[in-house]
Parts: C-alpha cells; structure tokens; sequence
C-alpha cells in the first residue's frame, strides 16, 4: 500500500499510515484522503475477489471507492481530455503521452473490457494477458485522477482471479516502487504508438513478470519456515498468520497447510490471540486473523 501512493508522491510518517490502515485515525490532509481511499480498495479485492468480475462496473466502483475521500470524487471518467507530463534533467515539464480523449474513452474502455475477456475465454496465458490489459488502461488513461493507482489495484484483482495471491503475502506495489525508473521506461515504451495499434507490448510485459517473479522469489524465503522439515505444525501456522498482509482466514490457513488439521490451526489460532501477537476480526465463518502492529 505504502508503495503503489509513494510512486504517485502521496506520502505521510510510518507511523500514521499504520494508524489509517487498523483505522484508528480519520485522514487528515489530501495526501492520508487518497490514502484511506487505496486501503478501502484494496481491502475490498483482497476480501471479495473471488466474486469481483473484470467489468466496467467493477472498475467504475473501485474508482469511487479510491477516491471516495477526497473532495473531488470518483466513479466516473474523465469529462475533460488529459495529457501525461513528465519532466526532464533540468527540471522542465513536457508533455510526455497523450492519453484517449474523453470522448473516446468510454468506448474504449468497453472494447478492452471485451477483449480481455474473449482473451480468456480463449485460454491466453493470464501472465501475458494481464500486463497487456494493464497498459491498454493506462494508455486510455480512463479517469481525472488515480489511473496508477487504479492499474496498481486491477493489477492485484487480475492475479487474484487467476489463483494467484502473490499480493496477499508480498506488496507488489512496494515492488514496483524500488524498480519504478524501469515501470516508467517500459510503460513508455510499450505505449508508443498504442493509439495506432502499432505499439509493442513486451517491454512492458516483460517487466511485469520480472515484477512477479521477483515476489515470488521473496515469498519463497519468507515461508523457507513453513516448508521447512524441522518446523513443527504450529510454527507452520503461526508464519502463515504473521507474514500475511492483510487478514487470513481459517479456511485460507488450512488451504496454504493441507496437512495440518482444523483442530491445530484453531488452537494455534487462539494461543496467538490470547498471546498479544494476532488479533481476531469478525466472528464465526467471517472471522480473520491479522498480527498486531
């Protein structure tokens, strides 16, 4: 979370932005609004995913949700036409990429919509398909404000979807943010010439799986615990509860440890919440897990 507003410049302490996310704190300032509008976002995909289908509803309604604590709003798309600016080595701005006009954006939105979807339906593989859809977004640039964060969020419900959770367990978004001088190269790239059709998607692509393959990489070490032999059955939940980043279920536990039965995890469940180190949120079939910050 913290990485994918930072590449925007959307900022606040460490200490706050932890505060936001457990929601103790109202945001206060623009910056910490756009804040708790991503944290609402993107605890609604990694909550509701399963059932959030590749629409222009589903994109509409997260842009609401993004923006929905900010003065302007969200849940629309552009009505005005809008240009990407950059600036160069001695600190002039130009204008770097001219997105869709507004009154071509509604279209096409609609038509990459359906081509992802007839691309699924087609059996593309979903890692090559994914990065492609991600840059037609951010080439029609569909929305006033927050299309990064936006192809962020869709980047995160499209992995989803596909069966992987890569971004439950490492911030993809911080990924990206580390490697952003080359996002924004690849992107560039990847976009010439998009609105002609002549564009080549690999650049872009190719970064994106680098991306991925790299979370997975860390995830691999992160969860060496888990997969290791000498690690008891408990140590296996525990370091399956605390390198989760964002509530885990019971069920999602048992999914992740096949061997290891509903009687273990609920009675290490329980241990570590009357420990202090996780704490429960909900209760009964909806109750989820999260370590105590």
């Amino acid at each position: 979370m913290k990485g994918s507003n930072a590449i925007e410049g959307i900022r606040t302490s460490d200490e706050r932005l932890s505060s936001l996310m457990d929601r103790s704190v109202e945001p206060v300032g623009p910056d910490e609004a756009e804040i708790a509008g991503y944290r609402d976002a993107l605890e609604l995909i990694h909550e509701n995913h399963s059932s959030m289908k590749i629409t222009e509803e589903t994109i509409l309604e997260l842009h609401r949700i993004l923006m929905s604590h900010t003065a302007e709003g969200g849940g629309a798309y552009k009505k005005t036409d809008n240009v990407i600016v950059a600036v160069d080595g001695s600190g002039r701005r130009y204008v770097h990429f001219r997105p869709l006009s507004a009154k071509e954006t509604p279209e096409a939105m609609e038509q990459i919509v359906l081509a992802y979807i007839d691309a699924e339906q087609n059996g593309v593989e979903p890692l090559l398909l994914i990065p492609c859809f991600i840059l037609d977004f951010l080439s029609i640039h569909p929305f006033t404000d927050g299309n990064g964060r936006m192809s962020r969020l869709l980047t995160l419900l499209l992995l989803y979807r596909h069966g992987l959770d890569i971004g439950r367990y490492i911030s993809v978004e911080e990924r990206i943010d580390r490697t952003k001088s080359r996002y924004y190269a690849s992107l560039s790239e990847s976009s010439r010439d998009w609105a002609e059709g002549k564009n080549d998607y690999m650049p872009f692509t190719s970064y994106c799986l680098d991306v991925i393959l790299s979370c997975y990489r860390s995830l691999d070490r992160c969860f060496a615990t888990i997969s290791g032999k000498k690690a008891t059955k408990n140590n296996r939940v525990e370091a399956a509860v605390m390198s989760s980043l964002f509530p885990i279920s019971k069920r999602d536990i048992l999914s992740m440890l096949p061997d290891v039965s509903q009687t273990t995890v609920e009675a290490c469940l329980h241990r570590m919440v009357e420990s202090g180190l996780i704490e429960k949120i909900g209760g009964n079939r909806n109750a989820r897990y999260r370590r105590k910050h």
